[in-house]
């Protein structure tokens, strides 16, 4: 028999109710609670994400300094444009971008050399017996002969003081009328110093680069001189202006040159950063002291806006306004910016375009003296197609940054991609020296014509005045055009004081 079901009263149907509703009750509180977990977590994730990201920005940003600082720090006068000044007592090691050869150092066969010589018969002879005859009473009688010779050159400093009189006579022949003499020009005054100490005052100061105080002391202690401070900057100020026609005349011919090379250099003057902007040649060096180094400065310096040759420069974008000429770029400086590349990054490219760059540079030395003017069609090809491959292969190491969220103004490219993108701009201008034989690779003559500003600056601190700096580069424009026409500095400044300066050129 089945067992009877008895039904549920009314009290257990509210019992069994009442637990469910707790049993609900307590599901809706944890699910109430898990709810604000959530919500809380979801909160802190939100938090993390943001504190993460702004981590990740800011370790963005540190590693950017730091990789700049490390590049501060790798860099030397070797893979930069970094004066050889500026390493301090860490100066690197040597490192030559020439390949080795198989010439033995020093002199070659065939080279005639430059030795100790004379130029006149000596002064003064001096002889020199055996000891053994000193108080010997045969010594009179005994002939000598001479067993051997040695020279000795030496110099002796004095002053030469001369006398200048005017004489007067009674001529006969005009009823007895006297006439008199007249000065030497350049014998103004009752005492003055004469034009040979006058050129050394002046070419100490300049060429020589010492101070006029320290000029002052080398001519008071060592000629016995009494020449004052004054003095010697009168000289100085005399010779400036007596050159300025030879100035003019050294400006108007490198503006007519073909090719010239341009620099600048950064001289401190009045407590201010100023700037020695140099154009020249082989011939002519002519030097300007501006307050600017960009277009303001080149302007002022006047010689780029009116030049039409072709223009051998370093890669400063002010250059490249001067649309009149022909540009082409140093290639020496793009060699070291290859190297401190490659020192820091590794990337092959750098490297087999510095080994592409002298391979180019060596083959044109040996193709110039057979008369050429530029590589054969063919072989420039090769030369070209594997310069743009190298820089394909730059640009794709190096991609340009993502920009930052929010961050204005114009996207950091880093110096890596920032010197690939100049030089394919500029491609034609890094290789003017293959397509025209007559362009130099490099601007070294620019460099080695405006490094005497710098030694100038470290011999004797910096120009207290415009003015100073001035006279200090025409003088000097002046006496590196005579020496490059094989005039020798000194004559050249004692011609200007004596009024008759040296004028180079056609």
């Amino acid at each position: 028999m089945s067992k009877e079901i008895k039904p549920k009263t009314i009290a257990e149907y509210e019992r069994e109710n009442s637990e469910q509703r707790i049993q609900i009750d307590m599901l809706m509180t944890t699910i109430g609670t898990l709810t604000a977990t959530v919500k809380s977590l979801n909160c802190g994730i939100e938090s993390l994400s943001a504190e993460n990201k702004k981590l990740h920005t800011d370790n963005a940003k540190l590693n950017e300094k730091l990789d700049k600082l490390i590049e501060m720090v790798g860099k030397n006068s070797n893979n930069s444009s970094k004066p050889p000044s500026s390493d301090g007592y860490t100066k690197p090691a040597p490192k030559s971008l020439r390949e080795k050869s198989d010439k033995k150092p020093g002199a070659q066969n065939g080279h005639k050399g430059n030795s100790f010589k004379f130029t006149r018969e000596p002064d003064e002879v001096r002889e020199h017996r055996p000891c053994q005859c000193m108080g010997c009473p045969h010594v009179a009688e005994c002939a000598g002969r001479v067993a051997d010779k040695r020279y000795e050159v030496d110099m002796q400093v004095k002053t030469n003081i001369v006398e200048h009189q005017i004489l007067a006579y009674d001529c006969p022949y005009r009823n007895n009328e006297v006439i008199c003499g007249e000065f030497p020009n350049g014998v103004n005054s009752t005492l003055q110093y004469g034009s040979n100490l006058a050129a050394l005052a002046v070419a100490l100061n300049t060429t020589g680069m010492v101070s006029i105080n320290r000029t002052h002391c080398i001519l008071s202690d060592v000629f016995n001189v009494p020449i004052s401070v004054g003095t010697i900057a009168a000289m100085v100020i005399r010779c400036a202006e007596n050159v300025q026609d030879a100035i003019n005349k050294i400006k108007s011919e490198v503006i007519a040159l073909p090719i010239a090379h341009f620099d600048e250099t950064g001289i401190r003057v009045d407590g201010k950063l100023h700037w020695v902007h140099c154009a020249s040649n082989r011939l002519f060096t002519y030097l300007t002291v501006e307050e600017k180094r960009g277009s303001q400065g080149i302007d002022s310096s006047g010689v780029l806006q009116s030049f039409t040759g072709i223009a051998v420069h370093d890669c400063w974008s002010s250059y490249f306004k001067y649309e009149n000429a022909e540009h082409s770029i140093c290639c020496a400086h793009l060699l070291r910016e290859l190297t401190g590349i490659y020192e820091r990054t590794s990337q092959s490219w750098a490297n087999e375009l510095i080994r592409l760059l002298l391979r180019m540079k060596n083959l044109k030395q040996i193709l110039q003296p057979l008369g050429l003017n530029h590589f054969p069609r063919k072989q420039w090809r090769k030369f070209s197609d594997y310069y743009d491959a190298l820089i394909e292969t730059g640009i794709a190491l190096n991609p340009i940054p993502e920009r930052d969220e929010g961050k204005r103004g114009r996207q950091k490219k880093g110096k890596t991609r920032a010197l690939l993108e100049r030089l394919k701009k500029y491609k034609g201008e890094v290789c003017l020296f293959a397509t025209n034989f007559a362009v130099p690779f490099d601007n070294n003559q620019a460099e080695r014509d405006i490094r005497g500003v710098k030694v100038k600056q470290k011999v004797s601190g910096c120009f207290r005045t415009k003015t100073g700096a001035d006279i200090f580069a025409d003088i000097t424009s002046y006496t590196s055009t005579a020496l490059k026409h094989g005039v020798s500095p000194f004559f050249a400044i004692k011609s200007a004081l004596e009024g008759v300066p040296v004028v180079c050129g056609g």
